[in-house]
């Protein structure tokens, strides 16, 4: 863990931070919402959001359809999805003290996926929750394992934190593929959904299941951020002052799984959401969980709509995958920061 001693100099106030990204939460939000293969202007989206979800009067009943039906449960699960994904982020890059951790560099996410491809193929999509359930399972399951087979000597060990990842993204792709094999043509094409990572089939229904997990684990995050602070000391200094890191790991890998199993159970994996945002706002503002925490789900929900909005309309009327997209953007962010790790020039702290 290397510090700077400028960088304080360089940060900038939480507070103002907050205010910024409001603004930008905003903007991207009509943005999301106004854009898409049928735009809706300006006027009508703000008539058509006054009018509610009951059906249009006015006679113009497609923005008013594509708006309640369509655009806003897709902008509504993307911001949740990247809010979870990014407090998620920020949790397991304190609790193992590594800027490089992150769900889906871990394999959490991969994890999680695995066990909404089981439910899947064992046709358990029909029950309510059944997939959810199942991809909580898996994520957590693989969280446990990463987190065991990472842990060296009482610490935890950077290097079998990653190449743990790795092994669990293989096997997890490997499963995967094997439930391709066995899947009918309609399972494939769902199997596929989340081996990519979309938005393409965002409901009010999977809103509904999603947001409740998202809304738990997020306020559970923030009861720990003064632990996280603690712990980022190293874990004997945060023993000496009273924190049970143990407890402290295995009650924060629940709220990760919980989170990062939610989002992949209603979009498939979105890659590097949670290692992107928590790294450029810790550069920004500094390592207090605190702020951390509330500007990361802010700043992931950006993130996420902005690249939605960039998979819908790149290539429109053709959709890019939107984790294959995220992918494309994160891989050489990881590749940057792992190159800064090894040549000592991290500003982790």
């Amino acid at each position: 863990m290397t510090t700077n001693p400028t960088s304080d100099l360089r940060r900038l106030n939480p507070r103002i931070v907050a205010v910024v990204l409001l603004i930008a939460f905003v903007i991207v939000i009509f943005n999301a919402l106004s854009t898409g293969a049928y735009t809706i202007r300006l006027g009508e989206l703000i008539r058509v959001l006054f009018q509610g979800p009951a059906r249009d009067a006015s006679g113009d009943s497609v923005a008013h359809a594509v708006f309640w039906n369509v655009r806003l449960p897709r902008v509504t699960l993307a911001i949740v999805v990247g809010a979870s994904l990014a407090v998620a982020g920020v949790v397991m890059q304190g609790i193992f003290r590594n800027p490089l951790a992150e769900p889906a560099t871990v394999g959490v996410s991969g994890g999680a996926a695995v066990g909404a491809v089981i439910a899947i193929t064992l046709g358990l999509s029909r029950i309510t929750l059944g997939v959810q359930v199942f991809a909580f399972i898996g994520g957590t399951l693989a969280t446990a394992v990463v987190y065991g087979l990472s842990r060296v000597d009482g610490k935890t060990d950077i290097v079998t934190l990653i190449l743990t990842g790795i092994a669990i993204n293989a096997l997890s792709g490997a499963l995967i593929g094997l439930a391709v094999f066995v899947a009918d043509d309609d399972q494939i094409r769902t199997v596929t959904f989340w081996s990519l990572g979309s938005l393409g089939l965002a409901t009010w229904r999977a809103v509904a299941m999603v947001l409740p997990l998202a809304i738990i684990g997020i306020a559970m995050s923030t009861r720990f951020s003064r632990t996280l602070d603690l712990m980022s000391l190293g874990d004997r200094p945060a023993e000496h002052v009273g924190v049970p890191v143990e407890r402290v790991r295995l009650q924060t890998i629940a709220i990760i799984g919980l989170l990062a199993s939610s989002a992949v159970a209603a979009t498939g994996i979105i890659a590097f959401v949670g290692l992107i945002v928590p790294h450029i706002l810790r550069l920004a503002m500094g390592p207090k969980h605190r702020d951390l925490l509330w500007s990361s789900a802010l700043l992931g929900a950006i993130v996420t709509l902005l690249a939605d909005l960039a998979a819908r309309t790149l290539l429109s009327p053709a959709e890019l995958p939107l984790g294959v997209l995220t992918a494309l953007i994160g891989a050489p962010f990881f590749l940057w920061l792992l190159r800064k790790m090894r040549t000592g020039e991290s500003t982790w702290s």
